[in-house]
C-alpha cells in the first residue's frame, strides 16, 4: 500500500497522461486498503482473513464528454494506457452540459487540518482473537443466554489520495477498530437474537469487550416471550440505536441530484421549516477522531461544519459540482466519491442536536407506545416520503418501558414525522451518524 505522498505522485503521473492523451481537464483519485478480521464462535477460532486492495481511478473530460477508468496495475505504463483508454472513451460519450471539475476558485489551498484518523497502534490477529473472544464470553455469560453467533474483531487501514488537474493535491491515511458480539436467548420457538458493537478510529476508543459482550446477551435476553400487538395509532420512541436512520432518509432527500431530477419530498421545502426549532442537523467532516471526518470533499472542496438544518430550518442542498451547475448553484463540498466514477453528494459525520429532555421525561406522559430498538427493511418512498418499516422493541406502558413486541409494522410519512419530531438530549457521538432518543406521535402501529 502506498503512503499519501507516494499516491500522488502516481496521480501526478496519471493526470499528465490524460492531458498528454488530449483531455482538456481530469482527476485521480488512490485508494489502498488493508484490513484483519478475527471472527470466534462457542470459544473457537472460526475465520481469519486478511484483505488488502489498492486503485487508482482516472476521470478525464473532452469538452462536456467524460469517462472514467480505474485500474489496480499502478505502474506508470499501466496509469498511461487507462489514461489514454479514458481519453477515448470519453469522445464516444454523450455531451452533459453540467459535467465538469469542480471551479478552480473553490478548491481547498494550504495546509489541510489534522484530523487525528491514524492511529499508529499495532494489533496482532492473536490480539484480536483475544478481543472476540472476550466479548463473546462475556455476552454468553449472561443467564438467559443459550447459543451464540460469535464475536468479532476487526483493525484496518485505509489510504486515499485526490489530485486534479487544476492543481489540488492532498491524501489522508485513516485507520479503523472494530469489536461486536451477536447471541441468542431462550429455546426452541422462543429463541431472540440480539448483538453490540463498536468501531472507533483509535483502538484505545473501543469500547471494552465485556460492556460490548454484556450489552449483546441482556439485549436478547430482554427481547424473550415478544407480545403480539393489536394494530392502532401511537407514539413510537425510537432507541439511539435506531434513531440515526431517520437522518439519513432525510439526506437523501436534499442532495442535489434528487432535487435536480425532482424525485424527493423535500423539493420544495429550501428554507422552510422541516424540523421543530428546537433542532438543528450538522455535518462536522472536522470531528477530530471522527468515523467520516476529512479536510476535503471528494473534489477537492475544503471540507467544514455546516447546519444542513439550522434551528428547525432547512438551508441548503447537499452538492457535488455537477448537480449545483444542475440547479444554478454553488457546490457545497459535500462530494464523496470511489475510484470507478464521478462523485455524489452525501454527508460526513452526521449528528442531530437540541434535544432538552432526558429518555424518561421524553415517554413519561406516554399511556401506550412503542420503543424501536431494531428496523427491518427499507419501505420508504423517497418521492413521497410515506415511511413503512419492519420493527421490534418494547411496549411502551403508563410512561415505563416494559414488554417486549415483535413482528410490527410502523408507518407514517416523513414530513410530518420531522415536524413532530421530539427528542432527548443523550446524544453521543458512538458513529458515523448519531441521533439521540426521539418520539414520533400519531404513528400508524400495525401488529397481528
Amino acid at each position: 500500500m502506498l503512503n499519501p505522498d507516494d499516491a500522488l505522485i502516481r496521480l501526478d503521473a496519471a493526470l499528465a497522461a490524460a492531458r498528454g492523451a488530449g483531455a482538456d481537464a481530469a482527476d485521480a483519485m488512490y485508494v489502498g486498503d488493508g484490513a484483519t478480521s478475527v471472527s470466534v464462535r462457542l470459544g473457537k477460532l472460526e475465520d481469519i482473513g486478511r484483505a488488502e486492495g489498492e486503485e487508482i481511478g482516472i476521470r478525464v473530460f473532452v469538452g462536456s464528454r467524460s469517462a472514467s477508468v480505474s485500474s489496480s496495475d499502478l505502474t506508470i505504463p499501466a496509469l498511461r494506457e487507462a489514461a489514454e483508454r479514458a481519453v477515448a472513451m470519453a469522445r464516444l460519450a454523450p455531451e452533459d452540459p453540467y459535467a465538469g471539475l469542480a471551479p478552480a476558485d473553490l478548491l481547498a489551498t494550504g495546509l489541510l487540518p489534522d484530523l487525528d484518523i491514524h492511529d499508529a497502534t499495532e494489533i496482532s490477529a492473536a490480539e484480536l482473537k483475544e478481543r472476540a473472544t472476550a466479548a463473546e464470553d462475556a455476552a454468553r455469560s449472561v443467564p438467559g443466554v443459550t447459543n451464540s453467533e460469535g464475536g468479532g474483531a476487526s483493525a484496518g487501514l485505509v489510504v486515499t489520495a485526490l489530485a486534479t488537474s487544476t492543481g489540488f493535491r492532498g491524501g489522508k491515511r485513516s485507520t479503523s477498530h472494530g469489536l461486536s458480539a451477536s447471541v441468542l436467548a431462550g429455546t426452541g420457538g422462543d429463541m431472540q437474537r440480539d448483538y453490540a458493537w463498536h468501531s472507533a478510529r483509535y483502538l484505545a476508543d473501543v469500547e471494552s469487550a465485556e460492556a460490548i459482550g454484556r450489552r449483546a446477551g441482556e439485549r436478547a435476553v430482554a427481547r424473550l416471550n415478544p407480545l403480539k400487538l393489536a394494530s392502532a395509532a401511537m407514539p413510537v420512541v425510537f432507541d439511539p440505536r435506531v434513531s440515526a436512520s431517520l437522518l439519513g432518509h432525510l439526506v437523501g432527500a436534499i442532495t442535489g441530484s434528487a432535487i435536480a431530477r425532482g424525485t424527493s419530498f423535500l423539493k420544495d421545502r429550501l428554507g422552510q421549516a422541516i424540523l421543530p426549532t428546537a433542532l438543528s442537523l450538522i455535518d462536522d467532516p472536522l470531528r477530530p477522531r471522527g468515523l467520516r471526518s476529512r479536510a476535503f470533499d471528494g473534489e477537492g472542496l475544503p471540507a467544514h461544519r455546516t447546519a444542513i438544518i439550522a434551528q428547525g430550518v432547512l438551508t441548503n442542498w447537499l452538492m457535488d459540482s455537477a448537480s449545483a451547475r444542475q440547479l444554478g448553484l454553488a457546490p457545497t463540498g459535500h462530494a464523496s466519491r470511489g475510484t470507478s466514477g464521478p462523485p455524489g453528494a452525501g454527508t460526513s459525520n452526521l449528528h442531530l442536536e437540541g434535544g432538552t429532555v432526558t429518555p424518561a421525561e421524553l415517554i413519561a406522559d406516554i399511556k401506550q407506545g412503542i420503543y424501536v430498538t431494531e428496523l427491518i427493511g427499507m419501505g420508504v418512498n423517497g418521492l413521497t416520503g410515506d415511511y413503512s418499516r419492519g420493527a421490534s422493541g418494547f411496549l411502551i406502558e403508563n410512561g415505563e418501558i416494559t414488554r417486549p413486541v415483535a413482528e410490527i409494522t410502523i408507518a407514517g410519512n416523513l414530513v410530518a414525522m420531522f415536524r413532530n419530531l421530539a427528542a432527548a438530549n443523550d446524544l453521543h457521538f458512538r458513529h458515523a451518524s448519531n441521533a439521540p432518543t426521539l418520539r414520533v406521535d400519531g404513528m400508524t402501529v400495525a401488529g397481528s
